[in-house]
């Protein structure tokens, strides 16, 4: 049986991944709109409707193992004045945009904790907060690995010769599987976990220091 507390995570979840995720792809479509590529932005990827950017498969491994995926944008890196700086740029634009939000969140964190009178909804509060800062930071941190079709591999683009990178991407699908079966049997979401708890830390001892620290 779940406590009430594991469910009002589980609850809280829902609202945060979607708002996460449609934030996270909107930000692609609105970059690679800028850098000349307005692909994403005509298919109407510019957009907080979550349903633009559902991926089942994503979704469900974000609300049961915490990292996941939306359905990738589209780009098209001829449109770009560099393609591969402006791919690296465009993939870029997710992860950051999620930090972002982990960020804001730090900050409604502590001002939450430190303003807010003591009881049930103080106390809700923060707990919504913890999950919406902790999806944010881990779905950063995930999309910057290095693994097709995760934004990490598109940066990678920028660093490898092209010959090497596409001869990669041949191998994307069953890389992707093998990546899948990693997170469900657990073995990737330690280092991920360290490293999402390691930049909410930073966060948060940023959010605090206006309140002594």
């Amino acid at each position: 049986m779940f406590s009430k507390e594991q469910l009002l995570i589980y609850l809280f979840r829902v609202p945060c991944i979607l708002f996460a995720i449609s934030f996270h792809e909107s930000a692609h479509a609105l970059v690679s709109s800028w850098l000349g590529d307005t692909t994403a932005r005509d298919a109407g990827r510019v957009s907080l409707n979550p349903l633009r950017h559902l991926n089942p498969v994503g979704m469900l491994m974000m609300l049961f193992f915490g990292i996941g995926w939306a359905s990738p944008v589209m780009i098209n890196p001829s449109r770009f004045k560099h393609p591969k700086a402006g791919m690296a740029v465009s993939a870029l634009a997710g992860p950051v945009s999620n930090l972002l939000l982990g960020f804001l969140g730090s900050e409604l964190y502590a001002l939450s904790y430190m303003l807010c009178p003591a009881g049930t909804v103080r106390t809700a509060l923060l707990m919504f907060l913890s999950v919406f800062i902790s999806l944010n930071v881990s779905l950063a941190v995930f999309n910057m690995i290095p693994v097709p079709p995760l934004d990490g591999s598109r940066v990678l683009l920028f660093f490898l010769p092209e010959r090497i990178y596409f001869k990669i991407m041949q191998y994307e699908r069953y890389i992707m599987v093998i990546f899948i079966a990693l997170i469900v049997s657990d073995v990737i979401n330690l280092p991920i976990s360290y490293v999402s708890n390691a930049v909410i830390d930073l966060f948060l001892k940023f959010a605090f220091l206006p309140f002594g620290g």
